[in-house]
């Protein structure tokens, strides 16, 4: 474990993960999985800021698949946060209640346009620190839409990259600030953000949950994984 000067007396642990070098094991990673998951952009479809920022708050328990499919008829209902602000709870639920939440979903869009109109113009804050603080948005979200946005360094760990980092031993904990923290101090910030997308496209189409690509037709990765957790199905042996 490697630790990292806070102050005179002060450190913190920076890497909690079974490789001498997490380092270079992620430079690794990510010169394998960034060529192959080029587009470091969010899956959700949006044309704003504060689209992609609802958007994100409905992907909770959701996959991106289903988000997209209430958004269009949600924007064109409330295209804006001055819109949505006005809104009726029961109004807003009826069109996203197809992703799941839906009530705490509805009362946090609500609650959060109101909270950009009345701070911030009806545009999302521009830090994650800033992000964070509005209802229903978290590290993840306020990640993807800071780096998305506003070109702020980010790693988003959704369910996906959790999934991916801890089969991979970069934490040897199922924890998304662990391993955001891991992820952040140990590679370099300039290419966070695709790094983060990159992991997601490979945790959503290769490393799945049930059927991860070692135990199939194989991964790109499958050299350098220790695949922690993973039972190996196949009847080649």
């Amino acid at each position: 474990m490697t630790r990292q000067k806070m102050g005179d007396n002060e450190t913190k642990d920076t890497t909690e993960s079974p490789h001498e070098s997490l380092g270079k094991f992620l430079d690794r990673i990510s010169n394998i999985l960034i060529p192959l998951w080029p587009d470091a952009r969010p899956l959700l479809h949006y044309h704003s800021c504060f689209e992609l920022l609802c958007s994100v708050i409905l992907s909770a328990q959701c996959t991106d698949e289903q988000v997209n499919a209430v958004t269009p008829k949600l924007f064109k209902a409330y295209p804006d946060a001055e819109a949505l602000a006005l809104a009726k709870t029961e109004d807003v639920e009826k069109i996203i209640h197809s992703v799941g939440f839906f009530h705490t979903k509805s009362r946090n869009l609500i609650a959060t346009a109101q909270r950009i109109c009345q701070e911030n113009a009806g545009e999302p804050p521009s830090t994650i620190e800033d992000l964070v603080k509005l209802p229903g948005v978290g590290r993840k979200t306020a990640n993807l839409v800071a780096s998305a946005c506003y070109g702020v360094p980010g790693v988003i760990v959704d369910t996906h990259v959790l999934r991916v980092s801890y089969r991979l031993g970069i934490s040897a904990k199922k924890d998304p600030a662990l391993i955001e923290n891991l992820i952040r101090a140990n590679f370099p910030h300039d290419r966070l953000t695709a790094f983060s997308h990159a992991l997601n496209r490979h945790g959503k189409f290769v490393c799945t949950s049930r059927k991860p690509g070692c135990t199939l037709e194989g991964c790109p990765l499958e050299e350098l994984c220790p695949k922690i957790g993973i039972t190996d199905t196949r009847l080649d042996f």
